[in-house]
């Protein structure tokens, strides 16, 4: 009677494993619309010429080219072209994969130089606004080491740059920092890493305001929010709220038959059990750079209880590998992590859009009040101006 019960479960067991593999393998780097918006390519915004500002939102382009051979650059320099002088690009943290910018002795270091200088040159006459921060690789992944290396990172980037505000919040610090887009926008900047980030980080909003405790890290940006909340605030990180990948504790099909493919891709060695432990550990307890990490949930369900207070707010961050968007209790979400490398994101929950291909947000701000989202992914041809995969409008003109 065991057996035949063990039997029939391994047997369930593999059924739906196949049956879930066939679905995944059906939809995956397929984009996922909600109900809600699969009506979006009717929308007509704005032409061009109405624009007062857009804002390029570009997460973990670490593992970038050079300008020939990669197309996530490409389609930033036709973005640029596109919008002119009125604009800005954000660069949502792991810059330079796979440990950030080492100190010149390190054998990896010619080659992480070489990556950031690639994204430095786009912007030689670039006359908008450019703004760097960091994430766990900028911070070498984590480890203790790591504030020297995102120091290292953000000097290059202000001394090539000649902005000392291309690179936030300054010095490593906890933020929130600010910088003033116009009467109705406004952009804050949080150092989410500050948060798991093992060995030496500085208890300070920026350099020389000291916090006497990092839980006045909450009321600092409670504050920030309040007075702002007549304009739309886009508030850049780098580790995501909401997220149906990786960090969010969603794993492919095969990850959960082969985890040791987390480690090398070739490891196809078949440990179902260990599999359904490993997805979880990584759903409920979580890695260091996991949204269920202990250190980083309470850190989440604290901003979310402050973000939840206001309308009008773009949470953006990478880190997760994907395209995605959320709309929960009157804010946004967003997920602009591939601009270099893509990951599984699953579809549904609470996404209104998701989509496992390369490509970044940009946020449009046009003169008549409205502030549109575009998601653009690389052309299907070279010399094509981007493809645009999504669009929606967050807040429409007001009415005359």
């Amino acid at each position: 009677m065991f057996y035949k019960i063990v039997l029939i479960a391994f047997l369930a067991s593999a059924v739906w494993l196949l049956w879930a593999y066939l679905r995944e393998r059906k939809y995956r780097k397929k984009p996922f619309y909600n109900l809600a918006e699969i009506g979006w390519r009717t929308l007509t915004p704005p032409p061009v010429s109405e624009l007062s500002h857009s804002m390029a939102l570009v997460g973990d382009l670490g593992n970038n080219g050079s300008l020939q051979d990669d197309t996530i650059l490409q389609s930033i320099q036709h973005w640029m072209a596109e919008v002119g002088p009125n604009s800005s690009i954000i660069f949502l943290g792991d810059n330079i994969y796979p440990i950030g910018l080492p100190e010149e002795s390190n054998f990896k270091y010619a080659n992480a130089l070489q990556k950031l200088q690639h994204q430095l040159a786009l912007f030689n006459e670039y006359q908008g606004k450019v703004i760097y921060l960091s994430g766990n690789h900028d911070w070498n992944k984590g480890r203790k080491d790591g504030y020297e290396y995102v120091l290292r990172q953000e000097r290059h980037v202000v001394e090539t740059l000649q902005d000392p505000t291309a690179y936030l919040p300054n010095g490593g610090c906890m933020g929130p920092v600010t910088w003033e887009v116009n009467d109705q926008l406004l952009l804050i900047v949080i150092n989410t890493q500050w948060w798991v980030q093992a060995g030496y980080k500085p208890l300070e909003r920026t350099p020389g305001q000291p916090y006497a405790t990092s839980k006045e890290f909450f009321p600092a940006l409670d504050e920030l929010l309040k007075a702002n909340q007549h304009r739309f605030i886009v508030l850049a990180a780098h580790h995501p709220m909401y997220s149906n990948a990786l960090h969010g504790g969603n794993f492919t099909v095969k990850q959960h038959l082969f985890p040791l493919t987390f480690i090398n891709k070739r490891a196809l060695v078949p440990l179902p059990l260990a599999g359904s432990m490993f997805r979880i550990y990584r759903k409920y307890v979580g890695a260091h750079e996991d949204m269920s990490y202990p250190p980083f949930r309470k850190f989440r369900k604290r901003l979310l209880k402050i973000l939840h207070q206001y309308n009008s707010v773009f949470y953006v961050a990478g880190h997760d590998h994907n395209l995605q968007y959320f709309k929960v209790k009157g804010n946004h979400y967003a997920v602009s992590g591939s601009a270099s490398k893509t990951n599984f994101v699953a579809k549904g929950g609470r996404a209104s859009f998701s989509h496992e291909n390369k490509g970044f947000m940009v946020l449009d701000q046009y003169k008549d009040g409205s502030i549109w989202l575009r998601v653009l992914e690389p052309p299907v041809a070279v010399g094509e101006p981007p493809t645009l995969a999504f669009l929606k409008c967050l807040t429409p003109a007001p009415l005359p």
